[in-house]
């Protein structure tokens, strides 16, 4: 059965990596989005800022299409 093969403990491990790696690029690229920016993202979000809510939203989706595209390669 080649459904028992993906569940080898190596490639489980590699894809917790490839998980948490695609996390910290995540991160990184929120953090470098909310400096290029002029707009202080944490307390617009903290006053309920629903357009701004879904613009990160949104950021977050398309960075995370790009990051798993760049993992898989």
């Amino acid at each position: 059965m080649d459904a028992l093969k993906l569940l080898s403990p190596g490639l489980l491990l590699a894809t917790a990596v490839y998980s948490v790696l695609g996390m910290i690029m995540l991160m990184i690229a929120y953090k470098v989005f909310d400096i290029v920016n002029a707009l202080e993202f944490t307390k617009e979000l903290e006053k309920n800022n629903q357009a701004l809510g879904t613009v990160i939203a949104g950021f977050f989706i398309a960075i995370g299409i790009i990051v798993a595209a760049a993992i898989h390669g």
